[in-house]
């Protein structure tokens, strides 16, 4: 067995850099005094941990250390004597074995507590029946001494000799059990219990049932071993449920967090009432509520998701929802940022309003906090969990919608855009509410502060003023926020006459500031604080523009277009006509002008001139064809849009609710539980051996159709068929560990001793153990493990040597070179999807980008797409609508997350040049941004390779 297959008991941080030191050495130290002994044990433990045999030193250790009684040095024997090989070649016990045997029957009977306890506990881990069985009436005497410590390793020594050897203690279950009724020590008492649970079922339940009425007075760790019994008898025997399930409802009172949690998770396998399972969420929602510790509040989040996952269980949980929005009190987003989304999965018709209330509350509550990191973003994720209620539930959006609108204003241009898109989305959709909308927006027009917001908000007014006395309000507020026109001619004014106000000024205010404050105002205060107050009282349309920004200018000439054509059509006199079109083509030329000049930090762009010449030549000729284009088909193509984005979104549920029906096919048998065998009882599966397996790393993975050819393709060859020793290995990717089962043939007619495998390691990865040496008998074969830690997302290379003598031959070592193993970046990543905008900031905030060449023989655009996200394993962002259709050219954006939590994002823009003939291949980019070089490197390397075979 290697050193992994070892069943190892106790871990040692070993120092690989130090020399190690001679048997001579070792053996003069350990005749020395007590320091000197116990370093120079310490180092024996080190040497036989990396594989040193070191047997002459056994009988120094037993004559000189073993007598000894140090404490330190006792605890370093008992490792000692854990590791140390204890039989000879042919598998009999070593005689100096019976000296050791004969010492630890005196510890057993050590008057030191420590002594004793660490003694049994030491007796737990001993593989050997000749060595226990002289110890058994030591051990036995052992339970019933006064400290608590010794009894509770008493316990445990005899259920670990009597798993392994029964034959030694035939008697233990009835002996336990027996202690167990007159035991008070609560650790004790556990260790019982449990061992009744694995060696006797039925004493244990005898027990419970005794002291059922008791359980609540128990201490907790007996409690949860309690909730373990009971899960594992209703599992095998559902027949008892009705017995137990009281007991289980009593629990989930319990004062400690961990047993009402486990509590709550037996109760919901053991009922399905909607009785359990409220009791079983409520406890969920206080646990969540009352632990401190974040990642506890998510995992409790998880059981909860879990619960309403299951049709039948939703229902119960929708009467939960309001006790769920108390987890909102926690300031962690990604605990706020489940439990709304929780909540929007769980709201109907019954609750949403007071769901509404909620979230309104908490909206205005995070416009009062002191600015924090999170609070801008959890804003965002309220925004929108309103946006989502109000679409589902039209009746929501009149309440929400002015409460919302507030925060067009805010500093935040990210929480200001969600509530514009949600604006855009309710006036477009619900007739009766644009009056309220329009009228909310003209308030806070002038108070909005990004000139993202401002085009937006200027859109929507454009697009929904429809009376007459709404389009006059929005001329006026454009003037306001455009401030004295022309604005050339102003602006000028201004610099020339800059330092006459100043004179003219500076006496009143200085005046006024003393008879006031007492105090004197200098001339130079005054003159400090003036460029500051002309920033301020410049109205904040004519501010984007001098600083340069002339796509709100764009975006207002097609607004002022858009009311003037509409206002023709309400106003008939020719003479209000005429002068309203006149304004609006005045505010355009202004800002032309404006643009030309030289008063902006940047000029005007082209597109910019075009637009805004277009709008001045539409309003000069008024024509219907552009009247239409202007007011009905913009609104249009808005309509298009949200209906294609609902219809998406109703697929996406559909999908889920799909999934998450139990379907019962026709012909499917019915299982009736009076027929059923005991080993068909239950079709799920054990819950406690599943976490325990997935926290050895061992959970079964759902393999591909054909598992054997899934595991044949991470099977690696590592040296070639005509060298003396032939190696392959098998790659086994499981989460942050990497787990290399390499197969040694010797294929030689020689023994081969010392046989080593010596790895290294390039990139984020690091070797956790040196496997130990090995002896392979002529043309046999062994299978040597080694583990490997990974710490981030990129490509790492293993690579070593196999180092090894032949017996008898005085040659000096062999050495035969692997080839390097490539760990696939693969393993690791994730399709996952987020919104257009956290995308777009994404891929600003990304500094490493890696730009690869599309290079392929595929002619289709998209099946060239289809095979990039098979290859990466990243999702497709764009959707299925705006990738339909053939027009020569594609662009995608694609996502994914690594298990670290590292995303990658990918823009692919490729085209089908048409001029090289129907069989010309695909070209054109992919450009990968990432976080980290790592990643960006990695992936743009796994495209290009997986470009490279299928060109093949």
């Amino acid at each position: 067995m290697t050193a992994a297959e070892n069943v190892c008991y106790t871990l040692i941080n070993v120092p690989m850099d130090s020399e190690p030191p001679s048997e001579i050495s070792l053996k003069n130290d350990l005749k020395g005094d007590v320091k000197l002994k116990t370093e120079a044990l310490k180092k024996v433990i080190i040497m036989i941990l990396n594989g040193e045999k070191l047997p002459g030193l056994l009988m120094t250790i037993i004559r000189f250390v073993l007598p000894l009684q140090d404490h330190t040095i006792k605890k370093l024997l008992l490792v000692f004597w854990e590791i140390v090989p204890k039989t000879t070649p042919d598998g009999r016990l070593l005689q100096e074995m019976i000296l050791v045997c004969d010492a630890y029957r005196k510890d057993l009977q050590h008057p030191n507590e420590f002594i004793r306890g660490s003694t049994l506990r030491f007796l737990c881990k001993l593989k050997e029946a000749e060595l226990l069985e002289p110890l058994m009436p030591a051990i036995r005497a052992c339970l019933e001494h006064r400290h608590s410590y010794v009894r509770r390793n008493a316990v445990l020594a005899i259920y670990t000799i009597y798993r392994n050897f029964e034959h030694l203690i035939p008697d233990a279950p009835e002996l336990i059990h027996d202690f167990l009724v007159n035991e008070k020590d609560a650790s004790c008492k556990r260790n019982a219990f449990m061992m009744l649970i694995h060696a006797d079922q039925d004493r244990a339940l005898d027990y419970l049932s005794t002291c059922i009425d008791q359980v609540q007075t128990f201490g907790d760790i007996l409690q949860l071993v309690i909730v373990e019994l009971i899960y594992k008898v209703c599992h095998a025997n559902p027949s008892e449920r009705a017995r137990f399930i009281r007991c289980i409802y009593n629990l989930l009172q319990s004062s400690s967090p961990a047993v009402k949690y486990e509590a709550a998770g037996t109760l919901v396998t053991l009922s399905s009432a909607p009785t359990a399972i409220k009791a079983a969420a409520q406890c969920y929602i206080d646990l969540i509520i009352k632990e401190s510790d974040n990642n506890v509040k998510l995992i409790v989040l998880d059981r909860l998701i879990e619960l309403k996952e299951h049709p039948s269980h939703e229902r119960v949980l929708q009467d939960l929802v309001m006790d769920i929005l108390r987890v909102l009190t926690t300031p962690d987003l990604e605990v706020r940022k489940k439990t709304l989304q929780l909540a929007l999965d769980l709201v109907s018709s019954r609750n949403v309003e007071e769901l509404v209330i909620v979230l309104k509350k908490e909206v205005i509550k995070t416009n009062n906090v002191t600015e924090h990191e999170d609070t801008d973003k959890y804003r965002q994720l309220l925004v929108r969990t309103l946006h989502s209620c109000s679409v589902r539930f039209p009746d929501m959006a009149a309440n929400v919608i002015p409460v919302l609108m507030e925060f067009l204003s805010d500093n935040n241009e990210a929480a200001a855009a969600d509530v514009l898109e949600f604006v855009r989305e309710a006036i477009q959709r619900f007739d009766n509410l644009r009056p309220l909308i329009v009228e909310k927006m003209l308030e806070v027009f002038h108070a909005i502060k990004s000139v993202k917001i401002y085009r937006g908000a200027l859109w929507i007014l454009g697009e929904y003023c429809s009376t007459k006395e709404d389009i006059q309000s929005v001329m006026t507020e454009v003037r306001r926020s455009l401030g004295e026109i022309p604005i050339v001619e102003s602006e000028i004014k201004k610099e020339a006459g800059e330092l006459k106000p100043e004179e003219e000024v500076s006496v009143g205010p200085a005046q006024k500031l003393v008879t006031e404050m007492g105090t004197y105002a200098t001339q130079s205060a005054l003159s400090s604080s003036r460029p500051a107050k002309k920033e301020e009282d410049r109205p904040p349309l004519r501010g984007f523009l001098l600083d340069g920004d002339f796509f709100v200018a764009a975006s207002l000439a097609t607004t002022l277009t858009k009311i003037a054509l509409r206002y023709v059509s309400l106003v008939q006199e020719k003479k209000k006509q005429n002068s309203f079109i006149a304004e609006a083509m005045l505010l355009m030329a202004t800002i032309l002008h404006l643009g030309k000049s030289s008063l902006p930090k940047k000029p005007i762009t082209d597109d910019d001139v075009d637009r805004i010449s277009l709008c001045l030549k539409v309003l000069s000729e008024c024509s219907p064809l552009m009247n239409d284009i202007f007011n009905k088909e913009c609104r249009q193509s808005l309509s298009h849009m949200l209906s294609a984005k609902l219809e998406e979104e109703k697929l996406s549920q559909k999908k889920e609710s799909e999934k998450r029906n139990v379907t019962v096919q026709p012909d499917d048998p019915i299982s009736f539980m009076q027929l059923t065998a005991k080993n068909e009882m239950s079709s799920k599966e054990d819950q406690f051996q599943l976490s325990l397996l997935a926290a050895m790393g061992n959970t079964q993975r759902k393999e591909a159709a054909d598992p054997l050819a899934s595991k044949l393709n991470k099977v690696t060859q590592l040296t070639g068929f005509s060298d003396p020793v032939y190696a392959e290995a098998y790659v086994h990717v499981n989460q942050y560990d990497i787990v290399l089962d390499v197969l040694v043939v010797n294929q030689t007619s020689d023994t081969l001793q010392n046989c080593t495998l010596e790895l290294a390691t390039l990139g984020d990865l690091k070797l956790v153990e040196k496997p130990s040496p090995l002896t392979l008998a002529p043309h046999d074969f062994a299978n040597i493990k080694a583990n490997v830690k990974v710490a981030s997302t990129e490509n790492g290379i293993i690579f070593g040597n196999i180092v090894y003598d032949v017996s008898g031959a005085a040659s000096d070592r062999n050495c035969v070179v692997l080839s390097d193993i490539h760990i696939d970046i693969m393993d690791y990543i994730q399709p996952a999807s987020c919104t257009d905008a956290e995308f777009r900031q994404m891929w600003a905030e990304f500094e490493w980008e890696n730009k690869v060449t599309v290079n392929t023989n595929i002619i289709d655009l998209n099946e060239y797409l289809q095979h990039i996200l098979k290859s990466t394993n990243m999702k497709c962002l764009t959707p299925e609508k705006a990738l339909s259709g053939y027009c020569g050219f594609m662009a995608a954006n694609l996502y994914a997350r690594s298990i670290f939590g590292e995303d990658a994002l990918a823009n692919v823009s490729i085209e089908k040049p048409i001029h090289l003939g129907p069989e010309a291949p695909v070209t054109g980019h992919i450009r990968i941004r990432a976080k980290s070089q790592g990643m960006a490197l990695s992936l743009g390397d796994k495209i290009n390779l997986s470009q490279k075979k299928t060109s093949l």
